[in-house]
């Protein structure tokens, strides 16, 4: 993730999910001075371990984050007129559809997306697996794969990846 940022030039890198601060400190990592790194965290012990890697890491100063509900975040963001450059989602997956609206919603053209856990360890590609959870999932990948204002691809390593780019001039 540190690779993606720096390639994409990112500087407002907005995070759906702190859980420890892993993959905050790898999206920081990739900032240039001038980044920032936003992240959204429901639990506020997730929050403040992430924080406190953060600053181990020697980064605390490009992170903020803002507690509670994600999508609660991402309406606050829309307000205050916020835009990122990449996102990295990797949250509660019953509400993956409804990060990509707000990533498509907060994105600067070119903007780069990224959903983790997008095979759900082999259930999405399962016909007879129907939780909500696992159909939010596979809701959000075909409308990642089929939305006209993206471009897009899943990478089958691991649990799956997909990695879209926000068109620009939409």
């Amino acid at each position: 993730m540190t690779l993606l940022v720096k390639m994409s030039g990112a500087k407002r890198v907005l995070e759906i999910g702190a859980l420890g601060g892993y993959s905050g400190i790898c999206l920081a990592r990739g900032l240039g001075e001038d980044g920032k790194l936003v992240s959204l965290e429901l639990n506020p012990e997730y929050a403040a371990l992430a924080k406190r890697h953060l600053i181990e890491a020697g980064l605390g100063d490009k992170v903020e984050y803002i507690v509670g509900e994600a999508l609660a975040g991402l309406e606050q963001l829309a307000r205050e007129g916020r835009t990122f450059d990449l996102f990295f989602i990797d949250a509660d997956k019953g509400n993956y559809p409804s990060y990509l609206d707000g990533a498509i919603r907060l994105g600067n053209p070119g903007a780069i997306i990224i959903g983790d856990n997008a095979l759900m360890h082999g259930r999405t590609m399962d016909p007879t697996v129907t939780s909500p959870s696992v159909e939010a999932m596979r809701e959000f990948n075909r409308r990642i794969a089929s939305d006209p204002r993206l471009e897009s691809t899943l990478l089958p390593a691991y649990d799956g990846l997909v990695i879209a780019r926000l068109k620009k001039g939409l």
